[in-house]
């Protein structure tokens, strides 16, 4: 798995600085639908996207199969064959392609953070949890692929990232 903001060695001093983590999966697959959407409304190939973007094909094909079974890719066979968007590029959230690709958003321990249950000094950390997920949410339900291309986001992410610190590792 890629980390936002750079790798964390977790025998390192800093392992304490874990950071939200997105597969290779989830990024390729992002990556592969922001292609598409570039080409949009022509075809691609698993192979053109694949040396376009940099990414193995084996695993791209495997991410490409995902993706039209979860709706957001079509494909077609024959010799104008390849992959195109299922819908428009402003109708595809980035939390949607992660979900299609690797599941819920947030997690603890494996399990949704509604289903964290703690007792005594911990019995409100479940809200802490629950907020993560919903700060994740808010931003990558929001983006949409048509919103990266662009690179005209929506203003409540625009300002975050404009925040002071906000590209700073910590």
């Amino acid at each position: 798995m890629h980390s936002v903001g750079g790798e964390c060695d977790l025998g390192s001093p800093d392992r304490h600085y874990r950071k939200v983590q997105i597969s290779a999966r989830a990024e390729y697959a992002v990556r592969a639908l922001l292609a598409l959407a570039a080409n949009d409304p022509t075809t691609s190939t698993a192979q053109a996207l694949a040396d376009e973007q940099g990414l193995p094909r084996k695993f791209l094909e495997a991410i490409l199969s995902d993706l039209r079974r979860g709706g957001l890719v079509r494909s077609q066979r024959g010799a104008e064959g390849g992959y195109r968007l299922a819908r428009p590029a402003d109708a595809i959230a980035i939390g949607e392609v992660l979900r299609v690709v690797d599941g819920p958003l947030a997690g603890v321990r494996g399990e949704r953070p509604e289903a964290a249950v703690y007792n005594g000094a911990a019995q409100n950390l479940q809200t802490v949890w629950v907020a993560v997920r919903a700060a994740v949410r808010n931003v990558l339900d929001e983006v949409t692929l048509a919103d990266v291309l662009s690179g005209n986001f929506p203003s409540h992410v625009s300002e975050m990232v404009a925040a002071p610190g906000a590209w700073a590792p910590r």
